[in-house]
């Protein structure tokens, strides 16, 4: 559900200043999902928000608690689409969480900050995959929440 600021104002989402935020949505997914997959497979999280402008940016915020087990690596990024879409950690920016455990497991929180700007008006979906290095890797472990929050910016 997204929650429109503009409305509570009584001023309409084009006549608020650059910078704004003029939409939020929030995503939960509380299931565990393990993986040896050495390609990025879904963990389960996604949200999808429709831009009200085609030249707004998305903040993307999310937050996960992750283990890898021994002598592994893993990594997390964001996709704008499935797993199968667009990798916005191939940008060049960080764009992801990543663990490198040494001989004992890892359990630790990820956060991951990004903004995007998908240029449409379409509702978009993002997505929250991970991959291993081969090793068992969990993401949110011990079914933990975990949260996607997309902010429409105006800009």
């Amino acid at each position: 559900m997204a929650l429109i600021l503009s409305g509570d104002t009584g001023v309409p989402a084009s006549g608020m200043p650059t910078g704004s935020v003029i939409q939020t949505v929030n995503s939960t997914y509380s299931t565990q999902v393990d993986t040896t997959s050495t390609s990025y497979v879904t963990t389960g999280l996604s949200a999808t928000i429709t831009p009200s402008s085609s030249s707004s940016k998305i903040l993307i915020i999310v937050s996960n608690v992750i283990r890898a087990a021994s002598l592994g690596d893993c990594n997390w990024t964001v996709f704008r689409g499935t797993v199968a879409g667009t990798n916005l950690a191939s940008s060049g920016h960080f764009v992801y969480g990543t663990a490198t455990s040494g001989s004992t497991t890892v359990v630790t929180g990820i956060s991951i900050n990004y903004l995007d700007s998908p240029a449409t008006t379409s509702a978009t979906i993002y997505t929250l995959g991970f991959k291993s290095s081969g090793v068992s890797v969990s993401s949110q472990h011990a079914s933990t929440t975990a949260t996607m929050t997309l902010m429409e910016i105006k800009a």
